[in-house]
């Protein structure tokens, strides 16, 4: 019994649920169960079990069973002017020798699994961009918090400053740069909540969910959080090249072609039938009308079975069986080099995220120390510009340093969770059949 496994590398740390929260798993569920790619190709797959019969019908047997029936007119001496009559007839046969037939069970087997390990694929990709949405709406919503609560200190400012302006303690340019600051960040605001937005429609997207008017679209719970991790690229690689979907279908999808190839090179050879034939009379004495025989005993029709072997050799065909082979040999080399050209990017990709998962803990332990130090420097800033005793322009520049330390370090945790969810699809971790039912799903 085939099973989904699905192995994630999860870096969420759950909140409060809302009312219309949804967290990663219950995200992963549900884009199985609805997504229409998904139930795409589900329906793709009933489709090709009756495909694999069509391809396991050269096999067996053919049989035809016939009855003729009606009625004879005429004046004819001792027999009555209308005559019933009626007979029938059958037909079997059954391949002995038909060098289409391997080729074909095989052919048939292999179009089932290229429909399963389509059907995976379809999953790995849906589950990939709803991983990554969930991961963008809730990187967007984080960096929205922190711009929000530091346009908040800037209009404490905007507060203070114009009440020492209303004082004489300040001048007007002072207040203005204030209130300039403050509206800076409006605009950024106004991205991360449009970034976010778009992010949750993907989400509904890819759930399957009603998009029409009065739609109540999900909002992702949890947080980004940076941790360290530590992947071994070699026994990774290794094991992406065994479970990878896409691998498996390319390797597919070269061995239907080299079945469809052989299926055509069957006209080659001879088939050799056993086959029946069958007439039942169900009267006696119906005699044949203008025969060549001089004996009226040939004449005489009668219930026969015959039985024997029919054999076939077509020799010459004018060359449209070798071209019809030589044009699926080249769709059979073409998907060997796409084959070899997709695991030749295995190691180079995995390599690649390997280094980007170093080189954002190369930044954010350098990031990490400094994120308490600009928070507390900007206070400081803060109590000083209150007092006169710093300018408008060292706050800000005070304010926007805790900003950028802030972005960062949550922009380093949303590209270390994009990365941890690309190094999943790389391995082939999202989803996979399983024939070991004794294994609980993951």
């Amino acid at each position: 019994m085939k099973r989904l496994g699905i192995i994630l590398s999860l870096l969420i740390v759950p909140l409060v649920a809302t009312t219309h929260g949804i967290t990663l798993d219950a995200l992963l569920q549900k884009t199985i169960e609805r997504n229409p790619e998904i139930q795409k190709a589900s329906h793709d797959l009933a489709q090709a079990f009756g495909r694999r019969l069509v391809f396991r019908a050269v096999a067996w047997p053919e049989a035809t069973i016939g009855i003729t029936a009606g009625a004879q007119g005429g004046q004819r001496a001792g027999e009555k002017p209308i005559q019933p009559f009626g007979f029938a007839y059958g037909n079997f046969s059954q391949p002995i020798f038909n060098a289409i037939v391997p080729p074909s069970l095989r052919r048939g087997d292999v179009e089932l699994l290229i429909a399963q390990q389509r059907l995976n694929v379809a999953v790995v990709e849906q589950l990939h961009a709803a991983r990554l949405a969930f991961y963008t709406a809730i990187y967007n919503r984080s960096l929205r918090k922190v711009r929000v609560e530091q346009r908040q200190r800037l209009e404490q400012d905007v507060s203070s400053q114009k009440e020492r302006y209303q004082s004489g303690l300040a001048s007007r340019d002072v207040l203005v740069g204030a209130e300039v600051q403050a509206r800076e960040l409006d605009p950024r605001i106004e991205a991360a909540q449009r970034a976010y937005d778009g992010a949750v429609l993907k989400l509904a997207e890819a759930m399957g969910e009603d998009l029409g008017p009065g739609a109540k679209l999900p909002e992702p719970e949890g947080e980004l959080n940076y941790a360290s991790v530590d992947v071994d690229l070699d026994r990774e690689i290794k094991r992406a090249l065994e479970r990878r979907p896409d691998l498996q279908l390319a390797r597919l999808l070269v061995r239907a072609a080299n079945e469809d190839q052989r299926i055509i090179e069957a006209a080659y050879y001879p088939t050799v039938n056993a086959v029946v034939y069958g007439d039942y009379i169900p009267v006696s004495g119906v005699r044949r009308e203008n025969t060549a025989s001089p004996r009226r005993s040939d004449n005489v029709i009668s219930s026969e079975i015959r039985a024997g072997a029919a054999y076939t050799w077509q020799v010459v065909d004018n060359g449209k069986t070798y071209g019809a082979v030589l044009k699926q040999r080249s769709v059979r080399e073409i998907n060997e080099l796409t084959l070899q050209k997709l695991e030749a990017d295995v190691p180079r990709e995995m390599s690649r995220i390997r280094h980007d998962l170093e080189a954002i803990g190369v930044k954010h332990r350098s990031l990490a120390g400094a994120s308490s130090i600009a928070e507390e420097n900007a206070s400081t800033v803060q109590q000083n510009l209150a007092e006169g005793i710093v300018s408008q322009f060292e706050f800000r520049l005070a304010e926007n340093d805790s900003l950028e330390v802030k972005s960062n370090l949550i922009t380093l945790a949303y590209q270390q969770n994009l990365a941890l969810a690309e190094w999943d699809r790389a391995t082939g971790r999202y989803f996979q059949f399983s024939h070991d039912s004794s294994q609980n799903v993951r």
